[in-house]
């Protein structure tokens, strides 16, 4: 994953966790700490589609997959 992809995914999460705290603590679990849930999830996928071309049914993936920001940049550099 090159850094402009980076930034993308990293605004996409601001984004849907309406927050930019989320770059600050990288290994946070985002479910946990209230800041993504199913719906918010659904918009991250959305946006992964619309913004880098990755299609993924959220029926394919496991939370603990992209339960962190860290975990949702290697789930994303790993489909790119």
């Amino acid at each position: 994953m090159d850094e402009a992809q980076e930034l993308a995914v990293l605004r996409l999460l601001t984004e849907v966790c309406g927050t930019d705290a989320i770059d600050q603590e990288r290994d946070v679990d985002l479910f946990d700490a209230g800041l993504l849930d199913s719906l918010g999830f659904t918009h991250l996928l959305v946006g992964l589609e619309d913004d880098l071309g990755i299609r993924v049914p959220p029926t394919a993936v496991e939370r603990d997959e992209v339960s962190t920001v860290n975990r949702i940049l290697t789930f994303v550099s790993e489909r790119l």
